[in-house]
């Protein structure tokens, strides 16, 4: 289903558009595809009427997904991992000055509750993943790859502060999972292993306990205001006539006709 509004949202007010998965992992093989995610802002008069405009929005071109500021803003401050990835990809293809002070924010989005966040997420894919071990025989590995990259992830947050997406220093192991060259029993150990050094690292993290979200929700409302602003100062185009209503000069003359006390 095509979405115009939000197609022409994305093209016409993206902020911040990069490349994720395996390409931005440092996993990608030759027919990995290429994902792209992307944050553009909706004009505020958009939010005026009734109808609002889109959260997200699919497209326009393929394994293509956008968020719109305010949605991407709130996700990020509840550590959602593949928003907070988005924000430290290491291939950006697009970024205007709204983006770039929304990278500068990247700090704020991140703090304990990143831990609770990743590893529920860890829970729903490894679920999964032994959901198809009784009903295939075994794992999807490339889903068991995906699962110990965003554990590593995890583990290495907590110890540093800073969120990392480049996986490509253990490549060679991931794609090895990937390829089925593990068995599960090698995979599942890996997993608790850094399950473990996870746990270690969350005892002693820099990271703050919550984001910081006065100061991410000052951004939003100087974005806001700056649209708002810039609609106003921005011509109104001229009114179309009504074709059910023509203006006066349209109309064709009458003739006067006399009131009967006027009548000789």
């Amino acid at each position: 289903m095509r979405d115009p509004l939000g197609h022409d949202l994305v093209r016409e007010h993206t902020v911040y558009a990069c490349v994720m998965g395996s390409r931005a992992f440092g996993l990608a093989t030759r027919d990995s595809d290429t994902d792209r995610r992307g944050v553009f802002v909706a004009p505020t008069p958009l939010f005026w009427g009734f109808e609002k405009p889109p959260t997200h929005v699919t497209g326009p071109r393929e394994e293509e997904f956008s968020w719109e500021l305010e949605r991407f803003c709130l996700l990020a401050l509840r550590s959602s991992p593949g928003v907070l990835e988005v924000l430290h990809s290491p291939i950006v293809e697009r970024v205007d000055a709204t983006g770039e002070e929304l990278l500068g924010l990247r700090d704020a989005f991140l703090s304990r509750r990143l831990d609770a966040s990743f590893r529920g997420h860890a829970a729903q894919q490894l679920a999964r993943i032994e959901a198809d071990i009784r009903t295939r025989g075994e794992p999807r590995w490339k889903h068991a790859m995906h699962l110990i990259r965003l554990l590593i992830s995890l583990r290495d947050v907590l110890r540093t502060g800073r969120l990392t997406v480049d996986a490509s220093e253990h490549r060679d192991r991931l794609l090895a999972v990937k390829r089925g060259e593990r068995t599960w029993p090698e995979v599942r150990s890996w997993m608790r292993a850094l399950m473990d050094e996870a746990d270690a690292a969350a005892a002693r993290t820099p990271l703050p306990a919550d984001p910081d979200r006065p100061r991410v929700e000052d951004f939003l409302i100087r974005v806001r205001r700056a649209s708002a602003a810039e609609a106003r100062a921005r011509p109104a185009p001229p009114a179309a006539p009504s074709a059910a209503f023509p203006p006066p000069a349209a109309l064709p003359a009458l003739p006067l006709v006399p009131l009967p006390s006027q009548r000789p």
